[in-house]
C-alpha cells in the first residue's frame, strides 16, 4: 500500500506487525476521534480508512453509527471482527488497500482517517481525493497524523519526512472542504505498543 522502504510487500509487512494476540495500537479509540466524533451526523454511515485491528470502527459502531472499514492486512481485519463481536456491534469489514477498495461517491456521512501515514505522497494524494469524493454533502472528515517534529520523538509513525503532515499541506489537500478545526499540537499518546510517548500531532475536522 506504500512505497515506503521495506514495504515491497505491504500486506505481508502489516500482517506480521499484527500477528500477535495483543492489539498493536490498543483497543481504545484514538483521542482526537473521541474528542471530535460529535461533529459526525448522529447515526450516520461512516467509513474508517485503513483501520487496522478495528479500535476506531468498533467504537464508532458503539456510538450508534453504521460503520464500514477496510485494511490491507487480513490478520488485522480478523482481529477487528473479533473485537466487534466481543463488543456486540456490527461493522462491515473488508480486506483491501487504498487503491483496491471500491470507493463509493457521495456515500458517507463521515470518513475517519487516523494515522494513515504509511502512504507516500502519490498514494496520499489519491487517498485524500477519494476520501473527499466519498463524503456526502455535509459529511465530515476526521483525520489525525504526525507532523515533522515526530522525527525527533520517534514514538510512532514512519521515520520519513515525506509521509508526515503539515498545516499548509492539509489546507491545500482539503481546500474544497470547509475546515472547522485544524490543530498542530503535542501530547502524550498511549495507544498500545505502536504509539507510545510524547508525540507531535496534527488533527483536522472538515465538512463537505
Amino acid at each position: 500500500m506504500s512505497n515506503t522502504p521495506g514495504f515491497d510487500d505491504p500486506a505481508g509487512t502489516w500482517n506480521r506487525r499484527y500477528a500477535g494476540s495483543d492489539f498493536l495500537f490498543g483497543t481504545e479509540p484514538n483521542a482526537w476521534l473521541r474528542e471530535h466524533a460529535h461533529a459526525l451526523p448522529a447515526g450516520g454511515r461512516v467509513l474508517c480508512v485503513a483501520d487496522g485491528e478495528g479500535r476506531n470502527s468498533v467504537w464508532l459502531a458503539q456510538q450508534g453509527h453504521t460503520v464500514e472499514a477496510f485494511d490491507i492486512a487480513e490478520r488485522a481485519v480478523e482481529k477487528a471482527r473479533g473485537l466487534a463481536q466481543q463488543q456486540g456491534v456490527q461493522v462491515q469489514f473488508e480486506v483491501a488497500d487504498g487503491d483496491g477498495y471500491a470507493w463509493p461517491e457521495a456515500a458517507f456521512d463521515g470518513v475517519v482517517a487516523i494515522f494513515i501515514q504509511f502512504a507516500d505522497p502519490a498514494l496520499r494524494e489519491r487517498l485524500f481525493a477519494r476520501m473527499v469524493r466519498a463524503l456526502k454533502p455535509g459529511g465530515v472528515l476526521i483525520l489525525q497524523g504526525y507532523t515533522p517534529q515526530q522525527l525527533v520523538y520517534r514514538t510512532g509513525g514512519p521515520p520519513l519526512l515525506s509521509h508526515l503532515y503539515t498545516e499548509p499541506m492539509l489546507r491545500e489537500a482539503f481546500a474544497t472542504l470547509r475546515i472547522e478545526t485544524l490543530r498542530d499540537y503535542e501530547a502524550e499518546v498511549q495507544e498500545g505498543s505502536g504509539h507510545s510517548g510524547r508525540s507531535a500531532l496534527i488533527g483536522l475536522v472538515a465538512r463537505r
